[in-house]
């Protein structure tokens, strides 16, 4: 479809690179809120961190740090620059990869465009450790395309019936029709740690029941009325308030992200990633 191998030569000259895709199927989980803390909070650790905004028609990860974009993905679209040009730097040093906002022909992007997407990507001179790809709401067939490449997938769920059912879905499409059977899950906005291990709980016990997929809780992040006032100062909670307990939670995923092994396989690249969403 494309010719990518010189610009996968150049990906497998690269260091091994993290691909963490973070989802969660309904809106309103934080999900957006996960993405950039746990992002800042890992180049904190001194790790180069690429975000890349995937929610292609609705994008607000540069508004909820108050960032100015020039470009974005739909200029690269276009053709009138590269990838490494629309990449604005973000707290920590952390990079970003901004998206379009009101933009229906980017959520419905035609194969040729999407190879585009992928070729831009193959292209890329920009050097970072992890790819954070914060995906749009829902089950959408770019959602499943990046949770299907990358090596980790991070569901973000809340103490909310619909969060957890959609949740379930995401994991049974991926399961049933791409292979995926391993997740990550964020329990999100919970009064305690052990309101976070019963919510993790009730979402194992339904996979366990009916879904053939293995889960693992990594964090769980405490609901903190400095969140929201971090997002009114459009500024993230582990910058804001580095000291409350959001952000020490957040810290502490990112600790574990930092130890979660890289294979040393071909999977462990970028190229991977580009190689496994040229198949969608």
């Amino acid at each position: 479809m494309i010719d990518q191998a010189s610009g996968l030569r150049k990906m497998q000259q690269q260091n091994q690179i993290k691909v963490i895709a973070v989802s969660g199927g309904k809106g309103g989980v934080g999900k957006t809120n996960v993405s950039l803390n746990t992002s800042i909070a890992l180049a904190q650790l001194g790790k180069r961190v690429l975000v890349l905004d995937a929610d292609l028609g609705l994008a607000n990860v540069d508004v909820m740090l108050g960032l100015r974009v020039k470009r974005n993905l739909s200029h690269v679209m276009s053709g009138e620059c590269e990838l490494d040009d629309i990449i604005i730097e973000g707290p920590a040093g952390i990079k970003i990869i901004p998206a379009t906002s009101g933009t229906q022909s980017m959520v419905d992007l035609t194969p040729s465009e999407h190879a585009g997407l992928i070729r831009a990507f193959s292209d890329m001179q920009t050097q970072f450790d992890v790819l954070i790809v914060d995906t749009a709401a829902g089950i959408s067939d770019m959602v499943l395309s990046f949770a299907r490449a990358a090596q980790d997938v991070l569901l973000v769920v809340c103490d909310e019936p619909t969060s957890i059912t959609d949740c379930y879905a995401l994991m049974k499409l991926l399961s049933r029709d791409h292979e995926v059977f391993k997740f990550k899950v964020v329990a999100n906005m919970v009064r305690s740690p052990k309101e976070g291990q019963q919510l993790f709980g009730k979402l194992s016990k339904v996979s366990e029941r009916f879904l053939d997929v293995a889960l693992e809780l990594v964090g769980v992040i405490p609901f903190d009325e400095n969140i929201r006032n971090a997002v009114r100062k459009q500024q993230a909670i582990v910058e804001a308030f580095p000291d409350s307990p959001a952000a020490r939670a957040f810290r502490a995923l990112a600790q574990k992200i930092t130890k979660w092994p890289v294979p040393n396989h071909a999977s462990g690249h970028l190229e991977f990633f580009i190689e496994q969403l040229i198949e969608n």
